[in-house]
């Protein structure tokens, strides 16, 4: 079958996806025919210009019109416009990528979790560093027993993008529409991959820091009516930290910030053992520093043999990937569960067979991250440990 997509969102999120949709058939000859069938936005010119620049046939104005009418419904949107979309289309039997974190809180995450179960088709949380071919290194080795039993996990998520107290407010900056700041936005990978890597988090100890209450408003609307510039109030965190305990009894540390002065995107993870060690950082993401038991230092795996995770889609050793790679990655397996499912159903005997397939990160994963994220903010706010539900 054509998987018909329909997405909501079209700015940053709208390109990544879009041109992952745009590279399957080039260099995943197996992934299931796509058609980027609509586009949702609110303003029909900027709409137009996207849908056109992003080969998308169609646009729209209300995504109610389209969550019912796509084989696939791709929430891209603001945290706060997760919830009704998303659980309306999968009340349509529609299957749901969702961006993360899942929603802008814990109860809006738990409506999306049961809605996802209640209609048995493929969601997923759009956790793309899963799909970073040196984390499913990662990942084998730890699964593998390499590393030995699991000690330590610690991840840190760096930018400086809001460093500057000029630096203009945004959605981003609010409460009300993101839910939290450098915790859910950047925190929220580190947490998922925590999860991925070495196993779910049980109880966390997190604090909080706001450094700018209030940024101006960028353009015509951030002037009053006597001319002065406005500002806006900012409700989120600028960082966060957090101890966690993990399953089995293995200690971590949580950490982000949009004010790491110097860092742009450096997503750093490191785990150790009782065997060895490894060690990531996303601004370097084709290379994997390994510790193995015997060595006096560390060995940097250069992760671009053709026999490594998804790099056999594309080019010779060495010839590196980048950070939109994993977008790719992420919709081959998320429209080919898809694809499967819906075959599934075709054969299976229709509403009796499951089609909710066996794709990660899925809703729960997204509903799991978000009791850690809402437990961190609980644990901030009385100043004690709290255990994860």
């Amino acid at each position: 079958m054509t998987v018909r997509v329909g997405v909501l969102g079209y700015r940053f999120m709208g390109k990544a996806h879009a041109n992952a949709m745009a590279r399957l058939p080039m260099f995943f000859p197996d992934a299931p025919d796509v058609e980027r069938h609509v586009l949702v936005g609110r303003d029909e010119d900027a709409l137009a210009d996207a849908a056109d620049r992003l080969g998308f046939e169609n646009t729209a104005t209300d995504w109610e019109d389209v969550v019912g009418e796509v084989d696939a419904f791709y929430n891209l949107g603001p945290n706060h416009v997760h919830v009704e979309p998303s659980v309306a289309a999968l009340e349509a039997g529609t299957p749901v990528l969702c961006e993360k974190p899942l929603a802008n809180d814990l109860d809006g995450a738990e409506r999306m979790a049961d809605a996802a179960e209640d209609a048995s088709v493929p969601t997923a949380t759009a956790f793309n560093y899963r799909f970073v071919p040196a984390i499913r290194y990662a990942k084998n080795l730890v699964e593998d027993g390499a590393l030995g039993e699991i000690r330590h996990f610690r991840g840190r998520y760096l930018q400086d993008w809001l460093a500057d107290p000029e630096a203009p407010w945004s959605w981003r900056n609010s409460a009300e529409m993101a839910g939290s700041g450098a915790l859910g936005d950047l925190g929220a990978h580190t947490v998922d991959l925590a999860r991925f890597l070495v196993g779910d988090v049980e109880r966390v100890s997190g604090h909080l820091r706001t450094f700018v209450d209030e940024r101006p408003v960028e353009g015509e609307a951030g002037e009053d009516t006597s001319g002065e510039p406005e500002t806006r109030p900012v409700t989120v965190d600028d960082a966060y930290s957090a101890q966690a305990e993990l399953e089995g009894g293995v200690m971590a540390t949580f950490e982000a910030s949009r004010f790491a002065t110097g860092h742009k995107n450096d997503h750093t993870i490191e785990i150790q053992g009782t065997e060895g060690s490894l060690k990531f950082s996303l601004e370097r993401l084709n290379e994997l520093a390994v510790l193995r038991e015997g060595n006096r230092g560390y060995e940097t795996i250069l992760v671009t043999e053709e026999d490594d995770p998804y790099v056999e889609h594309w080019w010779p050793p060495g010839h590196v990937l980048g950070w939109e790679h994993t977008f790719v990655h992420e919709n081959y397996e998320f429209l080919s569960a898809v694809d499967g499912a819906a075959s599934e159903m075709r054969s299976g005997g229709g509403e009796t067979a499951d089609g909710s397939g066996d794709y990660h990160p899925n809703f729960e994963d997204g509903l799991a991250v978000q009791r850690v994220l809402s437990a961190i903010q609980e644990s901030d706010e009385r100043g004690e440990w709290v255990e994860v539900a």
